[in-house]
Formats: C-alpha cells, structure tokens, sequence
C-alpha cells in the first residue's frame, strides 16, 4: 500500500485518539473527530482499533458524529481489524447510505469465511437506494456465488458504473466473460467517473485484453499505471500475460503524450490560447489532455510564455495543471524551463505533486540538457515506481551510456525485467 499521503496531520496516536474521545460539542472545529478517525490508520494499534471501534459504536445521530463514524467504519477497513467485524457488521442495518457503503467496502477489506455476514451483504441489492457498485463488487471480491443472480438483475441497470461492476462480478463468480466488452466499451464513455470505474473492473475480472485500451483511456495515469500494474502482478506470474506484451503499453502510460491516447472530448470551434490553459485546470483529465494535445498543434510559440503565467499565478498550487504544466515544458523543448522543472517538480516531494515528479524527468529528457543527467541518475533510485521509470526513460532518451544497467536488481519485478531487456 502507498503512504505518501497518510501522515498529513502530524498528530501522534495519543493525540488522535484523545481528539476522537473528545465529545464534538466541546472541540472548537466539530471536523477533528472526523480528522482523528482518519489519522489513525497510520497506528495499527490495539489501542487505534479500540478507539475507532468505540466511534462505530457511538449511537449519536449528529451530522458530525455520523461522519466520523463513517470514517472510523472506513479507517477499521484500511487496518483490516478483524476484530472489528461485529461492530462493523451491525453497520450493514444502518440509516445512513454512507456509512453501509463504508460498512460493506471495510468487510471487503478484511475479508471474511461467514457466509452469514456475505448473505446479509447480498441482501442489501434488494433494499432500495442503496450503493450497489460498491456492495456488488464487494460480493465477487468474497467469492459469494449464491449471489449470482441478484448481481444478474444489474447487468442492464442505466447507471453505466453499476452494470460495469455487474459484468464484472459475474465474470469472476461464473467464468462467463461474454459480455466483458460491454465494460471495455466504457472506456471511452464521456463520463470520467464511467471511465475510471470500468477500468477498476477490468482489474477486478483480470481482463488482461483490455491492457492496450485501458492505456488509450482519457483518465489520469494514476488510473492506468495501477490497472497495468496490477494486471501484470496477477498475469505475468500465471502465465497470462508476459512482460513483452505489457512492456509498450507501460511506456506509453509513463510518457502520457496525449497522441497515445483516444481522446473522447473534441471542440466545436478553434479554442483561444486562454480557453487551452484554463482547460489544464479541469477535473476530467480528458479535456486536459485534448487542451494539451491542441496547445501543441497550435499554439506552440506561444504557449510556453502563457504556461509560465499560469504556473506562476495558480499552477504552482494545482497538482493537476502543475503536472500538466511540466509535461508541456518537455513537449515544447522549452529550455528556460530547466531550473523550474528540478526545483518546482523533480525535486518537489509534498505527496500530492508526486506526478509532476516523473512529469519533469520525462521533460527533462526532452529538454536534451547533459545538466540533467547525474538528477535523473538520482531520482532513479527512488522507491517510487512512476518516478524511477521515468527518469530511466529519461536518461536513455539522454543517451546516457548503460542507464537501466543501474536498475538490473531493483525490488520491483517489472523494472528488472525492463532493465534486463534493454541491457
């Protein structure tokens, strides 16, 4: 699991734990409970656990403490205590949408032989409003085959997300993967949360064709990398699939250039150069990258100027635009950029800037800067996969002599098997 983004409190356990015991009528920001409960998945403790159960347990109806308790049902699942289960389990009969959802995804988490508790999971598809992605995917995540044919009934439900995890759920429950192109054919949905969601069913179903869409998909390669990578963790080892198959895909996820992908947004008119940057900033990466793609077969003069402007002003702060920012400042061979792109990015280690870490190694391969070199050499050791491949890209793109020879022993399976290929 990645922790770079857990410890961003700075709360020691005894700290949290006394915050989440503290009545929210008496703390000055109702929000700390909240916050505590989150916390305290950095402290797999007896301790923790006993807390956080405590929360589930509380029986107030206020706005804030029905949060917090959804959070600890959440933080419970992360710890995957065990323990926890009955409280958990008494949540599935909850009021609060919210707080089943959370219930069900933490019994997923830990995992559980009961076939009581599976049972009582598969009846909430009969119950109305209830979040039935979350508890389909839950049922094939716990093998529960007696659920086959109320999962069944949502193969055609309108919601594209919740027919995705269906299809999904009977192909790992019965084998039956007839329909799977169904959920392939949602990566091109113009929904972004239909787009993501679908790729984490082709994870779930290990639908190892899907590999060269899921790399085409207009979603953040956050989203691709994981599915690559998890898809290969289960496929290269049982044979399914082997590192020459994954291998261009997993570069092309890494370089992300718009051209690699099918975009699935287009402009009805010629875009302004302020309309493209604005665009940088949007939640759906789609039209990010369709704005990327059009900056650099139309505005190329003039982009790295208003690029500059819009780093200076809020890109800086926008972990989205930030790495698209750097991005483009490799694509556009812009060379004022150097020193921005290894201070502002390369060497940039606040957890949510993490993408525009390997963002500016590929640009600084771009760039064609020797100065490059020995930072690249040295961000390839880093534990984090993106960044390491990246900057091994990068250097090769350099011409740096013998630049994946560096990570022929490397932990991770697929750099080594990259790094033996190309020495």
């Amino acid at each position: 699991m990645d922790k770079r983004f857990h410890n961003l409190f700075g709360l020691t356990e005894d700290e949290a734990i006394a915050l989440l015991e503290t009545p929210a009528a008496q703390l000055e920001d109702k929000a700390d409970r909240y916050i505590a409960a989150s916390h305290l998945i950095n402290f797999p403790t007896q301790r923790s656990i006993n807390a956080l159960i405590a929360a589930v347990q509380d029986p107030s109806t206020e706005l804030y403490d029905r949060i917090t308790r959804r959070k600890a049902v959440e933080s419970l699942g992360r710890l995957q205590a065990a323990v926890a289960l009955p409280a958990i389990r008494a949540c599935l009969g909850d009021e609060d949408n919210y707080t089943v959802e959370n219930a069900v995804w933490a019994i997923g988490e830990i995992g559980t032989d009961d076939e009581a508790i599976k049972a009582e999971i598969a009846q909430l598809l009969d119950k109305p409003n209830q979040s039935y992605r979350a508890i389909i995917q839950v049922l094939a995540k716990l093998d529960y085959r007696p659920a086959v044919e109320q999962i069944r009934k949502f193969v055609e439900a309108e919601n594209e997300p919740i027919a995705s995890a269906a299809i999904a759920a009977l192909c790992r429950l019965t084998g039956d993967s007839s329909q799977m192109g169904k959920v392939v054919d949602l990566l091109q949905h113009s929904n972004i949360n239909a787009r993501r969601g679908c790729i984490q069913d082709l994870i779930d179903a290990r639908h190892y064709a899907a590999i060269p869409k899921i790399a085409q998909c207009p979603v953040s390669l956050v989203f691709r990398l994981r599915a690559l990578r998890l898809l290969a963790e289960t496929g290269i080892p049982a044979g399914k699939l082997s590192f020459a198959d994954l291998e261009p895909h997993l570069d092309r996820v890494i370089r992300d250039h718009p051209d690699d992908l099918q975009l699935v947004h287009e402009y009805d008119q010629p875009p302004s150069l302020e309309f493209l940057i604005a665009e940088l900033y949007h939640t759906d990466f789609g039209r990010c990258y369709l704005a990327s793609k059009t900056l650099l077969e139309t505005y190329r003069e003039t982009a790295p100027e208003a690029l500059l402007a819009t780093f200076e002003d809020k890109a800086y702060n926008d972990y989205g635009a930030h790495y698209h920012v750097m991005k483009l400042f490799g694509w556009l061979q812009y060379a004022p950029a150097f020193e921005l792109l290894v201070e502002k990015a390369l060497h940039n280690r606040a957890p949510q800037f993490q993408k525009s870490r390997a963002a500016a190694a590929l640009a600084l391969g771009q760039l064609g800067d020797d100065r490059a070199i020995p930072l690249l050499q040295e961000s390839a050791k880093s534990p984090i996969f993106d960044l390491k491949y990246a900057s091994l890209l990068a250097l090769e793109q350099l011409g740096a002599s013998q630049s994946w020879a560096i990570a022929a022993e490397d932990d991770n399976s697929l750099i080594r098997a990259k790094a033996t290929k190309q020495s």
